[in-house]
């Protein structure tokens, strides 16, 4: 999959619900110091390409840095003009869970942000759990550490790289999906209240807390059991079956405990 050598159906050429993002860039400004978004690359849970463009300069490039990005200049002849790539990217990871390698990094460059419910950062995740000491592992280190597979070895290319960032994902989705809070599905869907099936790209799914469409509940924690609202309980009346009981009612006040009883008020002089 990383190296793209797989032959997928149709059925997983679709976006589904994971997507991985990766990005190159090139050198702008003095000396070609200062990083610019050159190319943007997604790909689905199989590693299918959703995504691959380049991106127009608005200045002029200094530095192609080919070696690492593998980016030239006759690249530039189609790209197309950042707004129009930010609007593509923003549109197919809408509401998805998108995964990357110091993904902060891309959507920094994308001018974009991302729900952090929605976001899973493979560097971050190595750290958290253990598979590396380092905090800002290299992502050509980890891939090679945990898939025995080389890669940006020489020029970089970021499918290839999205891709195995994906796969990284894949080999440790069940552990590193443990503790994350459940997903919120926009639309129709996201009213519902019950016991929902989400399914996952893989066939797999998780269950969820929701609502059925039709407002019916469903399983609802944290409720007092045998109550289905309160509305019934704080709306329901004092007794007044005798005249008795109502004086008690109205007398309350001449019961409050007196001056040095416990839960008396004493004011300081």
């Amino acid at each position: 999959m990383v190296l793209g050598l797989l032959t997928c159906p149709p059925t997983q050429h679709l976006p589904g619900r994971y997507l991985a993002i990766d990005c190159e860039m090139v050198g702008i400004g003095l000396d070609g110091s200062e990083s610019s978004l050159a190319r943007v690359s997604v790909v689905n849970w199989y590693g299918v390409v959703q995504l691959d463009v380049f991106v127009r300069q608005r200045e002029r490039v200094v530095d192609y840095r080919t070696r690492w990005s593998g980016i030239r200049e006759k690249d530039m002849i189609d790209a197309k003009p950042f707004e129009e790539v930010q609007k593509q990217v923003a549109d197919l990871v809408k509401d998805k869970i998108l995964i990357g390698h110091a993904v902060h990094h891309d959507l920094k460059a994308l001018l974009l942000s991302h729900p952090h419910q929605l976001t899973r950062d493979t560097q971050i995740y190595a750290k958290k759990f253990g598979l590396t000491k380092s905090k800002f592992i290299a992502l050509r280190n980890l891939v090679k550490e945990q898939l025995g597979i080389t890669i940006q070895d020489g020029e970089h290319s970021s499918v290839v790289d999205a891709r195995a960032t994906m796969a990284v994902f894949r080999m440790h989705k069940k552990e590193w999906e443990k503790g994350v809070k459940p997903i919120e599905i926009s639309g129709a869907s996201k009213k519902r209240k019950g016991k929902i099936r989400v399914q996952d790209d893989d066939g797999s799914g998780d269950e969820e807390e929701g609502e059925d469409g039709d407002g019916k509940s469903g399983s609802i924690p944290n409720t007092r059991k045998g109550i289905s609202s309160g509305l019934s309980t704080v709306g329901k009346p004092f007794s007044t079956s005798t005249k008795s009981s109502s004086k008690e009612k109205k007398s309350w006040w001449s019961e409050l405990p007196k001056s040095g009883s416990k839960g008396s008020i004493r004011l300081n002089k």
